[in-house]
């Protein structure tokens, strides 16, 4: 049974975003890309909502060539990926290998991480936050960036409750640590 993985790169005190909609500060540096690539590696299916996939669908298009190697790496496993967009508005894909659902359906998503040969991927917090509402997802992996927004869209949702156990933590030059949780 494939897992579902929610990632998040975070500000310290736990926003995906500032108040005004930026996430500059967020954008990781060449040896946290790489560490981040490597988690992507076994990812075959990538669940977005309309926001998210509007900001990863740069990985489909940007030519690569001059790009560092991370990125480069990065770009295949994006494209090499499954996608699925949860949006009412979205008519049709801009990427390849993408289907659009009208709704997020928490048994559609059990029967895929039961049928899925490849690990599943949920990016964006509100979307995230619907799966971990519905008790989906399996893992967590948090990059906290050396920085406090002090509001914005956090990172996690309110009104859960899910007993973790940390599996790893990882400390990088520039100061963002990652913390990798599963179910405890």
């Amino acid at each position: 049974m494939a897992r579902l993985i929610y990632s998040a790169l975070a500000s310290l005190d736990g926003y995906v975003e500032d108040a005004d909609g930026g996430f500059e500060w967020a954008a990781p540096d060449e040896e946290v890309h790489a560490y981040v690539n490597d988690l992507e590696r076994p990812i075959g299916t990538y669940l977005y909502g309309r926001r998210m996939y509007d900001t990863m669908i740069y990985w489909e298009t940007v030519d690569t060539s001059g790009q560092p190697e991370v990125a480069q790496d990065f770009t295949k496993l994006w494209r090499a990926a499954d996608k699925i967009v949860y949006s009412r508005t979205l008519e049709t894909p801009s990427s390849a290998r993408t289907r659009i659902e009208r709704d997020f359906d928490p048994a559609a998503i059990r029967a895929l991480k039961e049928s899925s040969a490849r690990d599943l991927s949920i990016g964006g917090a509100e979307l995230g936050a619907q799966a971990i509402a519905a008790g989906l997802v399996d893992e967590y992996h948090l990059f906290l960036n050396p920085v406090i927004v002090g509001g914005g869209k956090r990172a996690l949702p309110d009104g859960v409750h899910v007993p973790l156990r940390l599996l790893d933590e990882h400390r990088f030059g520039s100061g963002v640590v990652h913390l990798h949780y599963a179910l405890g």
